[in-house]
């Protein structure tokens, strides 16, 4: 089944939780591709929710702002919460 937008975003908010990637390892961690993948960035990006971090060798890395922190930290609490209603 495709996953909706909101499910992607999702995704890429809580691969970047754990540390900052490049666009291919977000690509990876996601199961998505890096078209597709581009245009979730830009959204997030537009929406303060990731921040570009250009390393010494040129390569970019996105990682989350505190807005994106905090919607990451809200949503692995929303998971637990339903975990908790189905048992």
């Amino acid at each position: 089944m495709r996953r909706s937008k909101l499910e992607l975003y999702e995704e890429i908010i809580c691969a970047l939780a754990k540390n900052a990637l490049t666009v291919d390892s977000i690509a990876f961690q996601c199961n998505t591709n890096c078209v597709t993948l581009q245009d979730q960035l830009e959204f997030l990006l537009t929406q303060n929710m990731v921040s570009i971090e250009v390393s010494r060798n040129n390569r970019a890395f996105y990682v989350l702002t505190q807005r994106g922190a905090a919607i990451s930290k809200t949503l692995a609490i929303t998971k637990r919460l339903e975990k908790l209603q189905t048992h």
